[in-house]
């Protein structure tokens, strides 16, 4: 009996398993932000004399980019994916996020806008996608409008020369997770 009362005080000292299961490193957390959202159309009156070529220099496609606001420069560099969530919208009455959510997607931050807009993302929308209202054509972007509350998060970092050209290859690349740089 001795030897048993010692094995039991043994094993409730030290436990009663032998190995120990290999300790797993965190998965990095990917920062997140919440902004206000806009869209705009690669047309002069949105953009710089030069509507079909970006802040960064990318042709502006509006399959896969975005802009943000200058004070978001250091945290949001050209390259950055973001995926958008609008489930904690604030301004309901102006925004129309649910009707243009399937046309948003991820969104690499290649464009950069006003000084005078801060906090704030604005998704390049196609100008052939419109909706109809009150029986008149209203564009993609005026029918998203001024969304507060939008949550991004940052899922990735393309190379300029990387940047694909259709949503399909952008969520890909997302999910595969190939290349993809966490800032």
């Amino acid at each position: 009996m001795p030897i048993l009362g010692a094995l039991t005080g043994f094993l409730l000292l030290f436990g009663t398993t032998t190995a120990t299961q290999p300790v797993k490193p965190a998965a990095p957390v990917s920062p997140s932000y919440t902004v206000t959202l806009t869209a705009y159309n690669a047309v002069p009156d949105q953009t710089s004399d030069h509507p079909l070529v970006t802040a960064s220099g990318a042709y502006s496609n509006p399959e896969v980019i975005a802009a943000r606001s200058q004070d978001l420069g250091a945290e949001l560099p050209f390259g950055t994916i973001i995926e958008l969530d609008g489930s904690n919208i604030t301004s309901k009455d102006t925004c129309g996020y649910n009707f243009v959510a399937p046309h948003i997607g991820y969104r690499i931050i290649e464009d950069t806008m006003n000084v005078r807009y801060t906090n704030r993302i604005d998704v390049l929308l196609d100008t052939k996608t419109n909706y109809i209202s009150d029986g008149r054509v209203v564009n993609a972007a005026v029918v998203l409008g001024l969304c507060k509350g939008v949550t991004i998060r940052v899922v990735g970092h393309v190379n300029f020369s990387q940047i694909p050209k259709t949503q399909a290859e952008l969520a890909a690349i997302v999910e595969e997770g190939n290349g993809l740089a966490l800032k």
